[in-house]
């Protein structure tokens, strides 16, 4: 005989059995959808995924990768984690990393761009604080001109 507790107990577990399976199958609508993005962006996916997209996994002097601590965190600028055994992101991945960045920059806009100035060096012109520490002294520093060049191929949103 099932009393009402235990009625009550059968519908949390249905639910809890619904949110995981929405969990499950999110990624795939979410790429869906940022698949659209990357078409309609006005920022090139292609240049990013070759060019800007490694330096997140390149060690950069004393600092932390940037995937290290941005793979880890859900803050604004979130990577996804590697597969195990990977070196670089899946196409899906980097769609998924691509919209993370594009909402932090500017298309045609590098001085409008938090993407560009936060991780940058304020003597340099960038946001005062950086958890991660200075990733760009300058906007000289190659890595730094490589996104800086593929913010400024974008045509300005109007």
């Amino acid at each position: 005989m099932m009393t009402q507790r235990h009625l009550k107990i059968l519908v949390v577990a249905a639910a809890f059995g619904v949110i995981a399976l929405y969990t499950v199958a999110k990624p795939a609508g979410l790429t869906r959808m940022q698949e659209a993005s990357t078409d309609k962006s006005p920022l090139d996916f292609q240049i990013y995924k070759s060019r800007v997209e490694p330096i997140f996994l390149k060690q950069r002097g004393e600092h932390a990768r940037c995937y290290a601590c941005h793979s880890q965190n859900e803050s604004f600028f979130h990577l996804q984690k590697l597969l195990p055994g990977h070196t670089t992101w899946t196409e899906e991945q980097s769609k998924l990393n691509f919209g993370s960045v594009s909402k932090l920059v500017t298309p045609g806009d590098t001085s409008d761009s938090k993407f560009l100035l936060h991780p940058l060096a304020p003597e340099g012109g960038g946001d005062p604080f950086h958890s991660g520490g200075r990733q760009f002294e300058s906007q000289n520093d190659p890595d730094w001109r490589t996104i800086a060049d593929w913010v400024r191929m974008a045509k300005p949103v109007s």
